[in-house]
């Protein structure tokens, strides 16, 4: 049987935070979430954006709980701010949805100095996760959703020397480093969990090819033929953004979803959201640790399971 929203349980009493749930996914993501009761920070860097989108979701659930922080991930200075605003008025988290990002854009840098697709589809995501680890943790079950995609099997481990793609940059192969991060932090943070011996669970999911604003903004940033060939097909043969969301909604809220699990479409691009197996490649458990190592030293933030749950 097909998985859908009318799948999610009563969420009434948890607290959801959606990055990037101004709009797209993220905006359907926060909608589904909302309307099965939960609380929901919708963390965005375009206030205006985020507030036409509770506006929406107002529209077919008037008496949803959200709530707007503002939220820049390619700023660390931003994602402090964001998550102490956050940690500040929420002692639990139940749900974190990783869902903003950036898809082959032309080389430029975030605040910080990082490449920006690296910087904000993976740390400024691990800043964020680890700056509110304390209150994911002090929920009954909490969960972590990283969202990666089919480009990850493009991507290539983050190499410690050379992290950003200096003087070897290219669009899509920055891209694909990213989503080979974000399935990376996935599987290492429910190591994490798995080590402490706590309930809190990582997952990972794809929404496939999806006619959402993120090929659009991609083609018109870069203007390069594979993003303006992405554009076609999402346009002609994509899942519209509120099937592309199901992925995401079921590794969130699924209570047969586990840690460590990877949620994609059924026929890889398009269907129906289901259980994915996860290609362990060689290498895999040196490239977590790199990436661990990596986004520490960048960032300045340790992401400790263990030491959180002592401190």
């Amino acid at each position: 049987m097909s998985w859908s929203t009318a799948d999610i349980p009563d969420l009434s009493g948890h607290t959801a935070v959606v990055t990037g749930g101004n709009g797209g996914l993220g905006l359907e993501t926060v909608r589904a979430l909302a309307e099965a009761g939960a609380h929901v920070v919708i963390a965005a860097r375009n206030q205006a954006k985020a507030a036409d989108a509770e506006a929406e979701v107002r529209v077919t659930a008037p008496d949803a709980s959200l709530e707007i922080v503002p939220l820049d991930l390619g700023s660390l200075a931003s994602v402090r701010e964001a998550a102490e605003q956050i940690g500040s008025a929420h002692e639990t988290i139940d749900i974190l949805v990783n869902n903003a990002g950036l898809m082959a854009l032309p080389e430029r840098r975030t605040e910080d100095g990082f490449e920006m697709q690296f910087g904000v589809n993976h740390l400024g995501h691990w800043a964020l996760t680890a700056l509110l680890i304390g209150p994911i943790l002090a929920a009954d079950a909490g969960r972590v959703v990283s969202i990666t995609s089919t480009a990850q099997h493009m991507g290539r481990p983050v190499d410690p020397e050379n992290p950003h793609l200096e003087g070897n940059y290219g669009p899509w192969k920055a891209y694909g480093q990213s989503k080979l991060a974000n399935l990376h932090f996935a599987i290492g943070l429910q190591r994490q969990f798995d080590a402490a011996g706590v309930p809190t669970a990582s997952l990972a999911a794809h929404p496939g090819l999806t006619n959402s604003d993120l090929q659009a903004h991609s083609a018109e940033e870069s203007g390069g033929m594979l993003a303006k060939f992405s554009v076609t097909a999402a346009n002609l043969t994509g899942m519209d953004v509120a099937q592309g969301a199901l992925s995401q909604l079921r590794a969130a809220t699924d209570p047969e979803a586990k840690g460590g699990e990877f949620y994609g479409p059924l026929f890889v691009s398009s269907g129906p959201p289901v259980k994915k197996p996860i290609l362990r490649m060689t290498g895999t458990d040196k490239a977590i640790a790199k990436l661990w190592t990596v986004s520490e030293r960048e960032t300045g933030i340790t992401l400790d399971v263990a030491g959180a749950l002592s401190g």
